[in-house]
């Protein structure tokens, strides 16, 4: 009976009768939609360990901008204090991008200059130089803790930007990274007027192929937290058909 079978089944492999299901095959079906791109800058970090448990649950790889931030645990993103967090996410084979060291805002050019506003209120005028130092000290900092570079990638806070600025970024390595209008997931939006609930929804009517996505590890700024809802989001998007990758450097 069983030499029959297996007679049968090599018949059928023979004629190309007999389809096997690949992980590929797989993939393939899963990416019917298209694929997203998750990205998470470091915010205050309240949500780290909920949004990695989340991502690890649902098998998707994200690209994290980091920068220096305070985070509720009154240390920074970037401290020693965080070092098996950012070496756990390494393990799991996400992507990482700079968000700048002090997290300030590139305001004007002025001349070969850029203004730079930090978020203390102060300015300083950075030559390109010294732009790039502010993209490369997330870096040094990131090889410290874990051994690993950061993918050459770089994201402005605010997603603010000059002409000044995107130049030296490029001049010494750095691919600026943004967001589609879509992909604004607004977990810094005032809950109040946009619950957690529109805000998925808003993101699953409208989020399409190609599609990069931006929230944070954790907000100061609102009071009903968007990062649990990053699960039914997932899960959603997975229903219509999308995958996930990392934001690689583009050729």
């Amino acid at each position: 009976m069983r030499s029959s079978l297996l007679a049968r089944i090599l018949m059928l492999l023979g004629s190309g009768m007999l389809l096997l299901t690949t992980p590929a095959a797989h993939a393939t079906a899963a990416c019917q939609a298209g694929t997203l791109y998750l990205t998470f800058d470091t915010g205050n970090m309240r949500h780290a360990e909920l949004i990695a448990d989340t991502l690890a649950r649902h098998g998707v790889k994200a690209t994290f901008f980091l920068a220096q931030e305070e985070t509720t645990r009154g240390d920074h993103a970037l401290d020693a204090s965080w070092a098996p967090y950012w070496r756990a996410r390494v393990a799991e084979g996400h992507a990482f991008g700079s968000h700048t060291w002090r997290h300030g805002s590139f305001r004007s050019d002025s001349g070969e200059r850029v203004r730079y506003r930090l978020p203390d209120g102060r300015s300083e005028t950075l030559d390109a130089a010294a732009v790039c130092e502010e993209l490369k000290r997330p870096d040094s900092r990131f090889q410290e803790l874990t051994g690993h570079r950061l993918d050459p990638l770089w994201r402005a806070p605010g997603g603010r930007t000059t002409p000044n600025t995107l130049a030296a970024a490029r001049a010494c390595g750095y691919q600026h990274v943004g967001w589609a209008p879509a992909g604004f997931l607004g977990d810094e939006l005032p809950s109040d007027s946009y619950p957690n609930a529109l805000l998925v929804q808003r993101a699953l009517d409208r989020l399409k192929d190609g599609d990069i996505v931006m929230a944070h590890l954790g907000i100061w700024s609102r009071k009903d937290p968007f990062a649990p809802m990053l699960d039914p989001l997932i899960s959603g998007l997975k229903s219509k058909g999308f995958c996930f990758s990392t934001r690689r450097p583009q050729p």
